[in-house]
């Protein structure tokens, strides 16, 4: 029974056999595939018992994905399409990204929690700041959410110094996608909006972000909660540091029983996305790697990601090779950065081991705009940014200072990456983009830094393999007789025995 609980099988049947899905994909990642087998056989059992009821004998395939093609935090779209699924039941951590063919079921799972524990913190904060609080989770604890508003408000009347906690609590989107529903409303909606009761019902600003949704009224800033984070540290809290780094942020680790209130560590990672923007902007030859194909709207991004970028003057490649990593990435040593378009809890690739660095659509917004400046502000999602941001490239004519390279940097004239009509002939657009090609000036910080490539055919004609440099007399030593025999014992040691 606890298993049946805990991957809620009852209204995973149901969802299955109302709407007369035959072909059930059933998505685990790697930590929940030692449960896979007992889950489908207790949801063979229970659609068994249903279908008896109704007098159906249609058969029901159920099959498990155990690899995905991406990260596991997005339906899977391409694996479930070699097996003509009519849905996907996805088990575990996830983004609730909306799917783009294909309608999916969310199983969260339920992770222990110590309800009055978590109260009791929660409480404390509440009660120790004058700011409302803002209650974020984790969504493996989505379950426990009415048992600790509950609690709350017996805490809250038995309070003997009358003072009246002011917590918020965001709500989750939906369990249910439908890819057939408008997708594109602000912040990233799924499957439609839920109405958060703990704001009143005046409307204000709508956030989004993990999974949650909340409202905030009018005339009040995210600024003015303190956040109150129940969950792990994973990608899920990592996304709602970044996006709200101006806020006050507490996190309670459920599993350590531990109330971590030093996100330091987190919002360093500012810092070094900062520094990644500065070295996009040098870069002359650019790799878009396509990070998920399910997630509704990334291909409108991948199109407005290589406007912007031919746009800029710069070379754009459009990669896909499943999930990234520094071997992969190593085989293009061309490109000098890579834009991955995924979802927003695997977009932060930690890039210190590749090649060359990885941003996303929201770094490449402001490396390849032409005096864009960072606010402090940070987008994850990137279905937040299509058509959000104008595709605009200012005048390039003028050299920029680069702090990566410390000197003025001249980009490429965009007519340079166009080539004409008339050199359009293979040989001659190759010879023609090769004898373009910028070379690097002296080390005078006054003098102007320009590119090498443009494009990938010009960085392989100007790649060569240089082998060994043997300095010094190079004529061969005289060859010396080595000692002949067994190890066990040599013939020149045999004479000298003997001797």
């Amino acid at each position: 029974m606890e298993l049946e609980a805990n991957y809620e099988i009852a209204s995973t049947a149901d969802f299955i056999h109302t709407r007369n899905f035959t072909r059930i994909a059933l998505q685990f990642p790697d930590n929940l595939l030692k449960d896979s087998i007992r889950i489908v056989r207790a949801l063979r059992a229970k659609l068994r018992l249903l279908r008896d009821s109704d007098g159906d004998n249609k058969d029901v395939g159920l099959f498990v994905m155990a690899d995905t093609t991406y990260g596991s935090c997005c339906i899977d779209e391409v694996g479930a399409s070699h097996i003509d699924a009519d849905c996907v039941i996805h088990y575990g951590h996830t983004c609730l990204s909306p799917t783009t063919k294909l309608p999916a079921f969310f199983v969260f799972g339920k992770a222990s929690i110590d309800i009055s524990k978590c109260v009791e913190n929660l409480s404390k904060h509440a009660l120790t700041n004058d700011k409302p609080v803002l209650v974020l989770y984790g969504l493996e604890y989505a379950y426990a959410i009415p048992h600790i508003r509950e609690a709350l408000t017996e805490a809250s009347t038995s309070c003997v110094s009358g003072s009246k906690l002011e917590i918020n609590f965001a709500s989750v989107i939906c369990s249910v996608i439908n890819p057939a529903e408008d997708h594109k409303s602000i912040h990233g909606s799924a499957g439609g909006s839920t109405t958060n009761e703990s704001f009143g019902k005046e409307a204000g600003t709508r956030y989004a972000i993990g999974g949650l949704n909340w409202n905030i009224p009018k005339g009040h800033r995210m600024e003015d909660y303190l956040l109150f984070w129940i969950g792990s540290d994973n990608s899920a809290f990592a996304n709602v540091v970044l996006t709200f780094n101006g806020c006050e942020i507490v996190r309670y680790d459920a599993t350590e029983d531990s109330l971590v209130t030093d996100v330091s560590q987190q919002l360093r990672i500012l810092k070094r996305r900062y520094y990644l923007v500065e070295k996009a902007k040098d870069a002359n030859i650019i790799g878009i790697l396509v990070g998920t194909l399910g997630v509704a709207g990334y291909l409108d991004m991948i199109h407005q990601m290589r406007e912007l970028i031919t746009r800029a003057g710069k070379k754009a490649y459009t990669l896909v090779m499943g999930r990234p990593n520094p071997a992969k990435l190593a085989n293009f040593p061309e490109c000098d950065v890579f834009i991955t378009v995924s979802c927003a809890q695997t977009a932060l690739l930690d890039s210190k081991e590749f090649f060359s660095p990885v941003i996303t659509p929201f770094e490449a917004m402001l490396a390849f705009n032409r005096g864009s400046q960072w606010t402090g502000a940070y987008v994850m999602e990137f279905r937040d940014l299509i058509s959000s941001l104008p595709v605009e490239v200012r005048d390039q004519s003028e050299a920029r200072f680069s702090f990566i390279k410390g000197g003025y940097i001249e980009d490429f004239d965009q007519q340079d990456t166009v080539i004409g009509k008339e050199d359009n002939e293979g040989a001659l657009a190759l010879a023609n983009a090769t004898e373009k090609a910028l070379k690097l000036n002296d080390g005078n910080l006054n003098s102007v830094i320009k590119g090498t490539a443009k494009s990938g055919a010009e960085f392989f004609l100007s790649r060569s393999y240089h082998g060994l440099e043997i300095n010094g007399d190079s004529s061969p030593e005289p060859y010396v007789i080595g000692r002949s025999g067994k190890a066990s014992g040599y013939e020149d040691e045999k004479s000298k025995q003997e001797s």
